[in-house]
């Protein structure tokens, strides 16, 4: 018998990492050294806890943006919802109905921005800008300004509680992540997901019904945020008209960081709980060297600029 000969296994390529990935490593280095206490046990499961809500929206964004949408209502229908959760499950006592009734509300608006950017053709950035001041001013007017308090102490179990050794909230993102990597990449929906970004035309020429797939995509946003509701109700132990508001543009930042194409129909989850979690450690840990807020966006809005930048340049090249 002739000797087989072993082929040397290959090195793994540096330039095969995403570069949101260096970027999280080069965050937590930086701020391991500068921010006291950004590597203690309490502050990094803190900024998991975080990042779970935001994941929330931004994998749903993902697939908006994949069909070159934008959906700049999200931080304002998540306070919506809160406020209809808690005054919901304050009126019943049932936590259930609240939810039921913030999914309800959630996925009404997502319809809303699908049905005015599909069937109408209107700009995504112009609906659902439209979206954000009904929404925040609904969320304003029915909870009169102030923060809805009283709901049920159970509620708070979605955000303290564990299971299996593991805060709920990061069950619950990680259950959402499976389940849009599944409708993302194992079924026909998350085929056309990807076509109406880059070949929307073929579609239409196969005969795929093009404006309930676009519909479809912001309408599971809206049930997205809708379940983002119950983490943050639980969270402020209320419903707050402006708890979320901005958080859209941290959702857009994750997307964007993580590499998604605004045109192309190029993206991926993965990459974008990357992004999420490159947000962020970003916020955690300006907070802890006391950074004010507008500082925070500015450097959140820098590192957006960087890495469409360098997604530029890697075209050109």
């Amino acid at each position: 018998m002739k000797p087989s000969l072993a082929l040397p296994a290959r090195a793994p390529r540096l330039d095969a990492v995403p570069g949101v990935a260096w970027l999280l490593l080069a965050l937590c280095a930086v701020f391991s050294i500068t921010a006291p206490g950004f590597l203690s046990g309490a502050n990094l499961v803190n900024v998991l806890l975080q990042a779970s809500v935001l994941l929330l929206l931004a994998l749903p964004m993902t697939l908006i943006i994949l069909t070159e949408g934008l959906d700049l209502s999200m931080g304002a229908s998540l306070s919506l919802c809160t406020v209809v959760l808690a005054s919901v499950q304050i009126a019943t006592g049932s936590i259930t109905l609240g939810l039921g009734a913030a999914l309800l509300v959630a996925l009404m608006l997502g319809l809303v921005n699908g049905s005015l950017v599909a069937l109408f053709e209107l700009p995504p950035f112009v609906v659902t800008l439209g979206t954000l001041g009904a929404a925040q001013g609904l969320a304003l007017v029915a909870a009169e300004g102030r923060t809805t308090m009283g709901v049920a102490d159970g509620l708070r179990w979605f955000w303290e509680g564990h299971v299996l050794g593991l805060p709920v909230p990061l069950w619950t993102a990680t259950l959402v992540w499976a389940a849009l990597h599944v409708l993302l990449y194992r079924t026909r929906f998350g085929t056309r997901v990807f076509a109406l970004g880059g070949n929307r035309e073929a579609l239409r020429f196969a005969g795929i019904p093009v404006q309930r797939s676009l519909i479809a995509v912001y309408a599971l946003g809206g049930l997205c945020v809708g379940l983002a509701s119950l983490l943050m109700t639980a969270r402020v132990n209320g419903g707050h008209p402006t708890a979320a508001i901005g958080m859209e543009f941290d959702a857009i930042a994750a997307v964007a960081v993580g590499g998604t194409a605004f045109e192309r129909g190029k993206g991926s989850l993965t990459c974008t709980v990357l992004g999420v979690l490159a947000v962020g450690v970003m916020r955690n840990g300006l907070n802890l060297l006391s950074m004010p807020s507008s500082v925070q966006v500015a450097a959140v809005g820098a590192v957006v600029i960087l890495a469409l930048g360098i997604d530029a340049w890697k075209d050109r090249t």
